[in-house]
């Protein structure tokens, strides 16, 4: 189609064109079209590059449209429409009620989006009836066809495809190819067309008595479950297992680049959306464009700590029992010691002064329960063993945070670990299959995290991790488990988005593949969803980030990046915005809050010693992404130490 650029109706129905063909003229027109919204009544905000049509209908009480988004001719836009980057409202498209969209949502002509529905009620006439909105959700790159009707409460999740002439009634999850009245789920994006048909033959093939080589070619294309287990005990047990991993022959790069081809603007919308102000744009111009400026921001930042650290470390002790709390409202905690140790490490290079060095060492040695290893906290009965070694609740953080301080003060513990020590690996298999991946990742990953970790100290004290076969049967789990699409484990979640499954990907990997010095799975499918969920303003936007997230955000992608180059730029931007947030949190003399937690739990903003040693890791990782760790003068050696662990005998 090869009309005149100075026809207005091209650019009202073909709104793409418009930044490579419109004249200063037609600019102008759009600039006070745009101005005009931005008078209007509503709450309108409007990001580069968008583009609304003059003949499009618009009278929101709510419009955020992000970068390079456009609404196209005659379409129909009320109520709280909010979009991320390179979406798409097409021609005589209705969006209407409440109405949320990711990145790269692409809209089809004459479609109908409506986050709001009428009651129907016999007790009234329809017109008379209230109206409610639960809303709409679209995730990122998504793709309506023409004439698709979503109705309210529906999320359709990322990456998904909906068929021309759909009505779309029930959640899709994230990949779905669907189409119909009602849309049904056809099959999954990824699999190549017609997979699930012959995958449907194969399962007829052997009911009907054919099994054989295909049941182990079923096992190769991922069959779960107990096919699974099956695999591992049939060739994946054994040393060998590990010695492949440290030859770095996961497998991670074999299905690179499949997954999307929007990284691009999926990041820069990121950047933009829920994360953006001046406080960031500053950030990401001294992080990227001036690094002298952020370096001597942290120099600066990393000399007033020392100097307060004293400060910090007193309002925390308690002469009147000899132990730590987090804050001073706080009733004192095996952590709260173990974070001192850590923060005064840290910063001073030398043990909190309240004890003198053997002391601290003889206090966090007596915690341990000699018959399982296993540290209570203060007041607390001795813990018993869970399934496979490790129970819930403090005594498996305390596997890592007394562990890391007694090596820091150049002692372990005085037993080994005998509830993981004892741990055969059909236990450990059975156990890891039973973990709660679906919907609280986040707890499956910490106790992966605090099992890997007690293995570790077994074999730091001379003695075998767990029974034989049990590490080796850990790894070969988890990398035929994970993944490939996202590179983890877990799933996303309505509630929380991709919240649980990123933490416990923090926590999982640090106990495991970092601990041990071996690389991760799928580096470059982790990296996409790490970025993806650190653009989630649930979690994210400004006056919402805590510790745990950003932690869980920046671990990952400095682990990744030791292995791939994958969207670095984006990454480091990230870094950079999140390093000039980290350091206004400093409280003087008091360290750092954890943050906002969203059920109100935790130690919160107060300033405090958890807060204060996670936010000392964070930004050192932050710094090194950028190059500019050197600059601090500390380097973790604790918990979020970037080394692997040593593998020698305490």
């Amino acid at each position: 189609m090869n009309q005149p650029s100075h026809d207005a109706g091209l650019f009202d129905h073909c709104p793409w064109l418009f930044a490579g063909q419109a004249s200063e003229e037609q600019r102008a027109a759009q600039e006070q079209r745009q101005e005009r919204l931005l008078a209007g009544p509503g709450e309108v905000r409007l990001g580069e590059g968008c583009f609304v049509a003059e003949t499009a209908a618009v009278y929101p009480d709510v419009l955020h449209l992000g970068d390079r988004s456009y609404i196209a001719a005659h379409a129909y836009v009320t109520d709280a429409i909010r979009t991320g980057a390179d979406c798409t409202v097409n021609p005589f498209t209705v969006v209407r009620g409440t109405v949320t969209l990711g990145d790269g949502v692409r809209i089809g002509a004459h479609s109908s989006l409506l986050g709001f529905n009428h009651g129907a009620a016999p007790d009234l006439p329809v017109h008379q009836q209230p109206v409610t909105s639960q809303g709409i959700t679209v995730g990122d790159d998504v793709w309506i066809g023409s004439h698709v009707v979503v109705v309210d409460g529906v999320t359709i999740g990322d990456h998904c495809v909906i068929g021309a002439g759909a009505v779309v009634t029930k959640d899709l999850p994230a990949w779905s190819v669907a189409a119909g009245n009602p849309a049904r789920r056809l099959r999954d994006r990824r699999e190549p067309r017609g997979a699930q048909r012959r995958l449907g033959q194969e399962a007829a093939e052997q009911r009907r008595g054919l099994a054989g080589p295909e049941v182990l070619a079923g096992e190769r294309r991922g069959f779960a479950g107990s096919e699974a287990v099956a695999g591992e005990r049939r060739g994946l047990a054994g040393p060998e297992v590990l010695a492949e991993q440290r030859r770095g022959l996961a497998g991670s790069e074999a299905v690179a680049g499949e997954r999307r081809g929007l990284a691009g603007s999926e990041a820069v919308a990121g950047e933009r959306r829920g994360l953006a102000g001046s406080e960031a744009v500053a950030g990401e111009r001294r992080g990227l464009d001036r690094p002298e400026a952020l370096a001597e921001e942290l120099q600066a930042f990393a000399g007033d700590a020392r100097a307060q650290v004293a400060d910090l470390l007193d309002r925390s002790w308690r002469p009147d029992t000899g132990r730590y709390a987090d804050r001073p409202a706080a009733e004192p905690t095996v952590r709260a010691h173990c974070d001192a140790v850590e923060i005064a490490d840290l910063l001073l290079g030398d043990v909190p002064v309240h004890l003198p060095a053997p002391e601290h060492v003889e206090r966090l040695r007596a915690l341990q329960d000699p018959a399982t290893g296993l540290v209570p906290e203060f007041g607390a009965p001795a813990p018993l063993p869970g399934p496979a070694g490790v129970p819930d609740g403090d005594p498996a953080y305390h596997v890592l945070c007394v562990g890391y301080a007694l090596d820091l003060l150049g002692s372990s513990f005085a037993h080994p670990v005998h509830a993981v020590r004892t741990t055969t690996a059909d236990r450990l298999v059975r156990q890891l299959g039973a973990l709660p991946w679906t919907d609280r990742a986040w707890h499956a990953g910490a106790w992966i995290d605090s099992w890997a970790t007690a293995a570790h100290w077994n074999l730091r004290a001379g003695g075998e991790a767990a029974a034989p076969g049990a590490l080796e049967a850990l790894f070969g789990w988890l990398h035929t488990h994970a993944d490939p699409w996202t590179g983890m484990w877990g799933s996303p979640t309505r509630e929380a988005g991709r919240l649980q499954m990123v933490n416990g990907y923090y926590r999982l990997t640090r106990g495991s593949f970092a601990q041990f010095g071996l690389p991760v799975p799928y580096a470059e499918r982790v990296i996409d969803t790490v970025l993806d969920h650190a653009r989630d303003p649930r979690h994210f936007a400004p006056g919402r980030q805590n510790a745990c997230n950003v932690l869980d955000v920046i671990h990952p992608l400095w682990l990744c990046a030791r292995q791939t180059t994958h969207r670095g730029e984006e990454a480091r931007a990230w870094a950079a915005r999140q390093l000039t947030a980290a350091l206004r949190r400093w409280h003087p003399g008091q360290g750092f809050g954890f943050g906002p937690t969203p059920d109100g739990t935790g130690p919160g903003r107060e300033p405090g010693l958890q807060g204060t040693e996670m936010w000392l890791a964070i930004i050192w990782l932050l710094a090194d992404l950028l190059g500019l760790a050197d600059v601090l003068g500390y380097r973790p050696r604790g918990i979020h130490r970037p080394e692997p662990a040593p593998a020698g005998k305490a």
